[in-house]
């Protein structure tokens, strides 16, 4: 499988997981440790039960939004190695009228392992501040803003 549709393949799987608010789902998709980093935060998880649970804080944020639907597109990616993916990816968030809420932007690294791809770091380029903006935008106080 060429790399471009391994990759998007990985991702489809990604945003299914993420628009059905299934975090089990979601963490079989990382490898351990996986390390979230973002201006605020930086974390590792050691076991695909502590990603689950660190993926389902982030559930009701999304839902108090309206969150419905995620989609992607890949903005870059380059393979590093015969294991190793970097991806850029911009997520779309929708919601229940199909209505695009925001985007945001990642950087993952990736690794082929014998299961497939799998996340190992993400890397939240604006996340926190588009959703700071859509909360705003509804009236939504989110918790910490």
């Amino acid at each position: 499988m060429a790399i471009r549709e391994e990759l998007e393949s990985f991702l489809d799987e990604y945003q299914s997981t993420l628009s059905a608010y299934d975090a089990e789902r979601t963490a079989a998709l990382w490898g351990t440790p996986g390390t979230i980093v973002g201006d605020d935060f930086v974390g590792a998880l050691h076991s695909r039960e502590e990603m689950a649970q660190g993926l389902a804080q982030a559930h009701p944020i999304y839902q108090t939004l309206g969150l419905a639907r995620v989609d992607h597109t890949v903005v870059d990616y380059a393979e590093l190695t015969g294991s190793l993916l970097r991806a850029r990816v911009r997520w779309h968030f929708y919601d229940s009228d199909d209505a695009l809420l925001t985007d945001s932007d990642y950087e993952y690294l990736l690794r082929r392992d014998d299961d497939g791809l799998r996340t190992y770091v993400a890397v939240a380029i604006d996340e926190a501040e588009k959703l700071a903006r859509v909360a705003a935008d509804r009236g939504v106080r989110l918790p910490g803003m």
